[in-house]
């Protein structure tokens, strides 16, 4: 698939679309935040955090510019908010939203990963799962063995939907890279 294939499959809401953008893209976002604030964990979130903006506003990107720069100006802006926020000292939610549309970032038909993770025996999916990020621990076992949907899961993290989304579908991504070992 090509990136303006995906992009254009993306607006019509195509799960493989943005797995194929999430796949391409994650690396460039992340590397570029993680120059920019040196930490690694607040430069994940900001990842997902502009992944999820971007899925949601898909409809909103124009072509005319490299699809690149759109992620990475998000991004930017994620991060510029988030220091506005800390400077005024304001303790609340990370992203603002202006509506409550959710799109179907993640579809429920099991993925490849998903197929992999039910294969594994139990003993070493939770020792596999012990090695992915302490966040990426808790959204998968909210989701697989707490079993709560991820309008449970955003009230249980106090975060977005579409972080929920772009976080649970990070961390298949990781534990099955584990799991292919």
């Amino acid at each position: 698939m090509e990136i303006e294939e995906a992009i254009a499959k993306a607006k019509k809401n195509d799960q493989k679309a943005f797995n194929f953008l999430l796949d391409n893209f994650w690396d460039y976002v992340y590397g570029f935040q993680l120059k920019r604030i040196e930490n690694e964990n607040d430069a994940e979130d900001i990842t997902i955090q502009t992944f999820s903006k971007a899925f949601d506003k898909m409809d909103k990107y124009d072509d005319k510019y490299a699809f690149k720069t759109w992620l990475i100006t998000i991004s930017k802006n994620i991060h510029i908010d988030l220091l506005r926020k800390e400077k005024s000292s304001i303790s609340s939610k990370i992203i603002k939203h202006e509506d409550d549309k959710v799109y179907q970032v993640v579809d429920e038909s099991p993925s490849p990963e998903d197929k992999l993770i039910k294969e594994q025996n139990l003993a070493k999916l939770l020792r596999d799962i012990k090695k992915l990020k302490p966040h990426y621990q808790q959204v998968i076992n909210l989701r697989y063995f707490q079993e709560l949907s991820y309008a449970e899961i955003s009230i249980e993290l106090g975060e977005p939907m579409n972080n929920v989304k772009v976080k649970l579908l990070r961390a298949k991504k990781l534990l099955a890279e584990i799991i292919k070992r």
